[in-house]
């Protein structure tokens, strides 16, 4: 079931559309973000993150799998990225399933190598290249 679709114009838009998928979070605490290589996971989740009032500098978790950040209310956030993982027991490995359990957020790029861990309540957010800066995107829940 789609909940929302946005057309993102380039990077000046992001702030206006990290706001409006900020108000489609409430109630959710685990987002897959899908999207080929490239297409601006990463670079979302850090506009994301500003909007809820991160201080820290947002990067991609490629290597440690997992970062750690503090919203405007002082919440962790969690942000994963599974692109370098072979097998979901490596995900079971860092605790995933209790950060998972955890109740706060939890942004997760590289859903799919791991979809087996994942609660079946969760929003999917695909991002998708349709021109040189313009992107597409949708949440499903």
């Amino acid at each position: 079931m789609s909940l929302l679709t946005l057309e993102i114009s380039g990077l000046a838009a992001l702030p206006a559309a990290a706001a409006q998928v900020r108000e489609a979070l409430r109630g959710h605490s685990i987002i897959c973000f899908e999207g080929e290589m490239g297409a601006g996971k990463t670079t979302f989740i850090k506009a994301l993150c500003q909007c809820l009032g991160v201080q820290d500098e947002v990067s991609s978790p490629t290597f440690s799998l997992v970062n750690e950040y503090r919203d405007a209310q002082n919440q962790p956030i969690y942000h994963f990225d599974f692109y370098r993982l072979d097998t979901p027991r490596e995900a079971e490995g860092i605790g995933a399933l209790e950060y998972f359990d955890s109740g706060y957020l939890c942004l997760i790029e590289w859903p799919s190598r791991i979809e087996e861990l994942l609660p079946p309540d969760r929003l999917l957010i695909t991002l998708t290249v349709t021109g040189l800066e313009t992107r597409e995107l949708k949440i499903e829940s």
